[in-house]
């Protein structure tokens, strides 16, 4: 085990959650209260209303962080053990970020139906469900069978998550060259969960040109496809038909979006775009392109997935809020309308004083970020009828 700066805090810290008690239980009468035989009440009161379970228990504010440890970060299919540190990560930050007390729960299995039969054997412990680093296609089953199965919100964060915060750069980014979205060609490099699922959000939020291109090049209506999910989307995408590879896809673009791999994309190709070009390399360790690379080709505004460079683009800005926005309405679903407003808050809290080519997103870090969106989280909950409390 190499000791690596992280490495050495992982061992002092033995897991970054842990569990603490509220109820007080160090006499005989509190005893009595928080467990038996008083508890007997309480057991009783939610088999009369199983949604007393959410006034009873903590079930109100627990989210599970569920990964089969098939698609960890930028490493891969390295098993659920290894990817609980990550899950781990998340669940601290939707503590510090959102209060939200989140599980880390890795499972076992990479059965598609055996994954799915046990999250809904879950379901009456938590508020929701949050997916994480499960691999393409699976990840798109099983949300979507979740979602429609479960009667508490269901949220791949690979996939939505990935999207809002990218959909928030977009918007600010966008005000920095003055373009509008309508007018705009994007480019999506990486066709897995994370990129199909920005795709088809920016294509919601209005754009009208988007062009996927994935290991083998541009994905195009009429080619045949091993993948059911490219199939699909190759419909709704890349209007005039393009082929070839990135660097052809590239050609006349307004922003590129890479969720791919690293030192893929060429000052030559930032040089083929458009004017006032929006570069956002998101890859991890290594963007698809050096942010300083990518200004010297004439990139207008650039952002990675890393906290090394200006314009972070992090997913950490957005499941927080999200939840906490959800699970205050109880809500029953996380849909298109919330997903908007996380994006709409994140964008927004970037005064507009202090918008720039080196500032079109808040720091993860940033609490009111995490705030607003759970605001507006809220908000598009109750307006879009998914809220089952109104408060």
């Amino acid at each position: 085990m190499k000791q690596t700066p992280s490495i050495q805090k992982h061992l002092e810290w033995k897991g970054k959650v842990e569990t603490r008690v509220k109820a007080p239980v160090d006499t005989e009468e509190a005893l009595a209260l928080a467990y038996t035989p008083g508890v007997a009440d309480v057991c009783l009161a939610i088999k009369e209303d199983i949604n007393n379970s959410y006034l009873l228990t903590g079930r109100a504010n627990a989210v599970a962080v569920i990964t089969d440890g098939t698609a960890i970060l930028g490493l891969g299919n390295i098993g659920p053990e290894a990817g609980m540190p990550v899950m781990e990560g998340k669940c601290a930050l939707f503590k510090q970020f959102g209060g939200v007390d989140a599980i880390p729960l890795c499972l076992k299995t990479t059965d598609t139906e055996e994954i799915i039969r046990t999250i809904k054997l879950l379901e009456g412990s938590f508020g929701g469900i949050n997916l994480e680093d499960i691999s393409a296609p699976r990840c798109f089953e099983i949300e979507t069978r979740l979602k429609k199965e479960l009667d508490i919100p269901v949220f791949h964060d690979d996939q939505h998550g990935t999207a809002i915060v990218v959909g928030a750069a977009l918007i600010n980014a966008l005000k920095v060259v003055g373009k509008s979205i309508e007018n705009v060609t994007v480019v999506v490099n990486g066709a897995g969960a994370a990129g199909i699922s920005i795709g088809k959000y920016l294509l919601k939020m209005g754009v009208k040109d988007l062009i996927f291109v994935d290991r083998f090049g541009i994905i195009c209506e009429g080619d045949s496809f091993e993948s059911k999910t490219h199939e699909e989307v190759s419909h709704i995408s890349n209007k005039h038909h393009l082929k070839g590879a990135l660097k052809d896809a590239l050609v006349g673009a307004d922003v590129f979006v890479g969720v791919s791999v690293g030192n893929i994309v060429t000052k030559k190709m930032v040089e083929s775009m458009n004017d006032k070009a929006i570069v956002f390399a998101m890859a991890n360790p290594i963007p698809e392109i050096a942010p300083d690379l990518a200004k010297e080709a004439g990139a207008a505004v650039v952002g990675t997935g890393s906290s090394k460079h200006p314009n972070q683009i992090n997913n950490a800005l957005v499941f927080p809020g999200l939840f906490r926005g959800a699970l205050d309405v109880r809500a029953s679903d996380i849909n298109l309308e919330m997903m908007m407003a996380a994006s709409k808050a994140i964008a927004e809290t970037v005064p507009e004083d202090k918008l720039s080519a080196q500032y079109i997103i808040p720091k993860a870090v940033d609490k009111t970020a995490h705030e607003n969106v759970a605001k507006a989280v809220k908000m598009a909950a109750i307006n879009s009828g998914v809220a089952r409390l109104i408060n």
